[in-house]
């Protein structure tokens, strides 16, 4: 583990052979995210196929399109031009053609949902529309900027609430894909509010998949719903390419170190996401301002960051890995922990995760070490932002890949031994072997005395050497029934 901050790579299904997707992840990349409004069935499979043939620990994530609005494709396929002044009608018809004086919107409602006085903002703001007045299903709105109209762009309509499903037909059949092909987790576009989640848990449930949700929060009613998204969500993306657009461009440092907060808080995973190494699409080396971009997410203590097109279709996508490793390696090794603690609620896994990460500043401990059925105490630990790695000893391999996203944390799988001593002691060999403690070193212990699946109840705090040396005599609590 290069670093304690996660990395997330766009990966298409043009560019996806199996050295690609290796030396992405030999320079840092821990999941791979597959955009599902470019990829159709067989490209999914090939790009998920390509991940597992080069590490079964690569977590795999796919975005929905969620409640989203786009412009039609324009007459000709041709790029429109406007002026400022322009005056255009818009109109929701799907199947409508775009040209010079009306534009198409996918959504058909759209008359219904907005009133004079507010924007259209189009292609990521590109071009912006005020809206004049309405007339049954036509808007007439006046371009305020000039600008090139391609098709199919986005439409962002900032402070209106879009009364759009939270699925389309394409993401329930992408969804179905995901679960036939066993992917990790499903990120949500758009998510508005603790149903929009829900919606894809009971499909989900339904079919008894382990898949977990990412929700992207991208609009102003996302962050109104922040803390009941939360509350059902497995984590959260902080997609800052529309919610730079529905919210003034100044308030998104705020609002990012607001929401990884709250993440750390509830201890769940958490992303930053978009243009954070923009420049590299088609330069070799980032801007002074991205690699700053950079530093203050890791200050923040994101689990994650996320690169999109530097990865899907640049000019240097490896670079753009090894850059984004690079500079979080360097500024994590300058952090002094301020973060706000997670509360220890009246929970034992809780409390002991927080005595664990105490333990290095007291006690010196080089590590932490616990066994994982759901990976639920190494989440916990991950949340307390300690400043020693944790290796997750997983039971099942698609945990290993959950722990993909979260802080600090190195999951490996380990298939079933006859007890919890084993397991440590393999845990102990594969961090000396690579260089990460010494038999010098203090380790602490997170293990549970009742077997799989009943929790976290103790913390074992020892020296390596003396386990390695009295492996025979060495006894954790309950160790012949745990069976684990």
């Amino acid at each position: 583990m290069k670093k304690f901050t996660k990395i997330v790579a766009t990966i298409s299904d043009r560019r996806c052979d199996v050295d690609f997707i290796r030396d992405l992840y030999e320079n840092g990349m821990n999941v791979v995210r597959m955009n599902s409004a470019h990829i159709q069935y067989e490209g999914f499979r090939r790009i998920v196929e390509n991940v597992r043939t080069v590490s079964p620990s690569i977590g795999i994530l796919m975005d929905t399109k969620g409640a989203e609005i786009r412009t039609t494709t324009n007459l000709d396929d041709q790029n429109i031009e406007y002026q400022p002044g322009d005056k255009v009608t818009f109109i929701g018809d799907p199947k409508g053609v775009t040209d010079k004086t009306t534009i198409y919107l996918s959504y058909i409602n759209i008359a219904r949902d907005v009133r004079p006085g507010v924007r259209f903002l189009i292609d990521d703001g590109e071009i912006a529309f005020l809206v004049d007045s309405i007339e049954g299903d036509k808007i007439y709105a006046t371009a305020q900027n000039g600008g090139s109209l391609g098709s199919r762009k986005s439409v962002n309509v900032p402070g209106v609430s879009i009364d759009l499903p939270s699925l389309t037909d394409r993401d329930r059949t992408n969804i179905g894909y995901a679960i036939d092909l066993g992917v990790d987790f499903i990120a949500h576009s758009f998510v508005r509010s603790a149903r929009d989640v829900l919606d894809i848990q009971e499909i989900l449930d339904a079919h008894n998949s382990p898949i977990k949700i990412i929700s992207k929060i991208e609009n102003q009613e996302g962050i109104d719903n922040f803390d009941e998204i939360l509350d059902v969500s497995y984590g959260i993306m902080i997609a800052r390419g529309d919610l730079g657009i529905e919210v003034p461009a100044e308030r998104i440092p705020v609002i990012q170190n607001q929401l990884i907060n709250k993440c750390i808080l509830r201890h769940k995973p958490v992303i930053v996401a978009t243009q954070m190494l923009h420049s590299m699409i088609n330069n070799p080396r980032p801007t002074r301002a991205e690699v700053s971009d950079i530093a203050n997410a890791v200050n923040q203590h994101t689990d994650a960051l996320m690169l999109s097109g530097e990865t899907a279709y640049g000019k240097y996508p490896v670079e753009a890995i090894a850059t984004m490793t690079r500079v979080a390696a360097e500024v994590e090794k300058s952090l002094i922990n301020t973060r706000p603690a997670p509360l220890v609620e009246p929970d034992v896994t809780s409390f002991l995760s927080r005595q664990a990460v105490i333990s290095s500043e007291v006690l010196s401990t080089k590590a932490i070490i616990t066994d994982s059925y759901t990976g639920r105490t190494a989440r916990y630990i991950a949340s307390f932002r300690g400043s020693y790695p944790t290796l997750a000893i997983c039971y099942y391999p698609y945990v290993v890949r959950l722990l993909a996203l979260s802080y600090g944390v190195l999951p490996l799988y380990q298939e079933r031994m006859e007890s919890s001593r084993v397991y440590l002691q393999n845990a102990l060999i594969h961090l000396i072997e690579s260089g990460r403690l010494t038999k010098e070193d203090r380790i602490a212990y997170l293990g549970g005395a009742y077997g799989e699946g009943h929790g976290t109840s103790f913390l074992e705090i020892n020296n390596v050497g003396k386990i390695m040396e009295n492996f025979q005599s060495y006894n954790l609590p309950n160790l012949e029934e745990a069976h684990i």
